[in-house]
């Protein structure tokens, strides 16, 4: 129950991403290269400038799916005060430098040059109250000085979404091929098992880079990849179930009363050992997590802006022995935490699904 909490809690973030994360622009890579490399529960205050063009706003899906490009342009600022039509701020430049710099109030507010239109006052008010935030890096910073924990929670729905295609895939080719191994055995089943074992000869990786480089790098193309390699244990073990049920006294009644093996094989066979394969599903979808990570950490997977838990930690590992470590680490974690929900869970259904208990 545990491991099916984490994995309900990692769907839900999966799919409200970007209402929850305090940086809720398209893949949540919003650059302050000011503020690179910074700690867990960094802070600093910004000056928010109007775009002169600024996007149109996306409807409510558009924004649940992609994100909102944003509208203002964060100046990481140490102190600010005005000076007439202007704001002078002493803008942030590392933790030991800072340079003062002055914008004009309606650049500021509108995006662009023109008659201020409001009082020289009210507008000082405006800015203050909506212009000069205080931002908080939770998880710290990237490189790129995009927030770690923005892309940490849109990353879920990459982690996610590999294991579901991978699971729908391996599964689609294992119990299909399986089934018919173990149901007609004879020649169909030495074709299918030699066919298992080339590709089981094979390493994971190796066959999974020879697959992403045949369909190019992408998010769907590692999608395929990763569950066209995963099948072969699924369908030994979905071979072996049915093997020994198409003996039993159930199976002879239904040959005997005219039954196709079609309908024999749907109707009677696989409803019988649903059990093995929603194990076997557990444990693939870890598998798969696990896979794509190391994918995108080796450059092969999921395509820089798009936050992947595995190219997070290719990005931050030199962190690792410098000042920083937890970059790289918060990702590390969250794959550890996913996997070992899968594992649990699979370990449950094992349980729950043994008659024999």
């Amino acid at each position: 129950m545990a491991g099916l909490g984490i994995i309900a809690l990692a769907i839900f973030i999966s799919i409200t991403a970007y209402f929850l994360a305090p940086d809720p622009t398209p893949y949540a890579s919003h650059m302050v290269l000011e503020i690179s490399g910074q700690r867990p529960g960094f802070k600093v205050t910004m000056l928010a400038m109007q775009k002169e063009h600024p996007p149109a706003r996306a409807g409510f899906f558009s924004r649940l799916l992609y994100g909102q490009e944003s509208a203002l342009t964060y100046v990481p600022i140490r102190s600010w005060q005005f000076a007439g039509n202007d704001i002078v701020v002493q803008r942030y430049v590392d933790e030991e430098t800072s340079m003062p710099e002055r914008y004009s109030l309606a650049k500021v507010w509108y995006g662009q040059q023109q008659p201020l239109g409001l009082p020289l006052a009210t507008l000082q008010q405006q800015i203050t109250k909506q212009r000069i935030v205080t931002n908080t890096y939770w998880l710290g910073t990237d490189r790129f000085g995009r927030d770690i924990l923005s892309r940490l929670l849109v990353g879920t729905r990459v982690s996610l979404g590999v294991g579901c295609i991978a699971v729908i895939i391996s599964l689609s080719l294992g119990v299909l091929l399986g089934a018919v191994a173990g149901y007609f055995r004879g020649w169909v089943d030495d074709a299918v098992m030699w066919l298992i074992n080339v590709i089981w000869s094979v390493p994971t990786l190796l066959l999974v880079f020879a697959i992403t480089l045949a369909l190019g790098k992408g998010f769907w193309q590692v999608f395929i990849a990763v569950g066209l390699t995963m099948w072969v244990g699924v369908a030994r073990i979905i071979r072996g179930q049915v093997m020994s049920l198409r003996e039993l006294q159930f199976v002879e009644a239904a040959r005997a009363l005219g039954f196709g093996h079609l309908r024999i094989i749907i109707k009677h066979i696989l409803p019988n050992i649903m059990g093995p394969v929603m194990v076997v599903a557990a444990s693939n979808f870890a598998s798969a997590i696990v896979v794509e990570a190391g994918l995108s950490f080796l450059g092969v997977g999921v395509q820089p802006p798009q936050p992947s838990w595995g190219l997070m930690i290719k990005e931050n590992y030199n962190f690792i022995i410098t000042h920083n470590p937890l970059l790289a680490l918060a990702p590390g974690v969250a794959i550890m935490l996913m996997v070992l929900a899968f594992n649990l869970l699979g370990n449950g259904l094992r349980d729950a699904m043994d008659v024999r208990g």
